[in-house]
């Protein structure tokens, strides 16, 4: 009984070892080598502060930037999560009526216009740092008159932040908010 006892409290002491300390410093090290930047969160600097991560959406209230998609969690990375309203929800329905009309009104376009998906229904995550090319198109005249800038200029930096679909053929064409938005402060 006490030599079973033993090899338990080794086993224990050994594995607790290995996934507790070796395990992780090995992955950090081979993360630090490899993946520099996305293993420290792919920060992103403006004027010598850091002022977010390309991976994490961040809320946009000014009209004079382009709108992320709708954060089911108010854009915290603490309790980050979809909503888990179904296609039956009178709230979802409530929700995406409500968002459309502000998206309509924001961006001068008339009430029954179309808007997309991604504008009016929040991620998995409520964090995605993407919107559809579609999207930041629509917001294009909003930004050029706030900002008094030629709306093809605005188009052109769209269309040179448009991401392909990882490897050519995962996901859709995107565009990442914040780095668009960075670009539209240095134009």
């Amino acid at each position: 009984m006490t030599r079973l006892f033993l090899q338990s409290l080794l086993f224990t002491i050994i594995f607790t070892v290995l996934t507790g300390l070796v395990y992780p410093v090995v992955i950090t090290g081979i993360a630090q080598i490899a993946f520099r930047e996305k293993a420290n969160g792919s920060l992103l600097e403006y004027k010598g502060r850091v002022i977010g991560s390309a991976l994490l959406a961040q809320k946009f209230e000014s009209p004079k930037y382009f709108q992320p998609r709708p954060s089911a969690c108010d854009f915290s990375a603490v309790p980050s999560g979809a909503s888990n309203l179904g296609p039956t929800s009178s709230a979802l329905q409530s929700n995406v009526l409500s968002r459309a009309a502000a998206f309509c009104s924001a961006n001068k376009l008339p009430a029954n216009a179309i808007v997309p998906g991604d504008m009016v229904f929040t991620s998995g995550s409520g964090l995605d740092p993407h919107i559809s090319p579609e999207s930041a198109l629509i917001q294009v005249p909003r930004i050029a008159a706030v900002r008094g800038v030629e709306k093809d200029k605005i188009k052109v930096l769209v269309e040179k932040h448009v991401e392909s679909p990882q490897l050519g053929f995962l996901g859709e064409y995107r565009v990442n908010v914040l780095l668009l938005n960075m670009a539209l402060d240095r134009l």
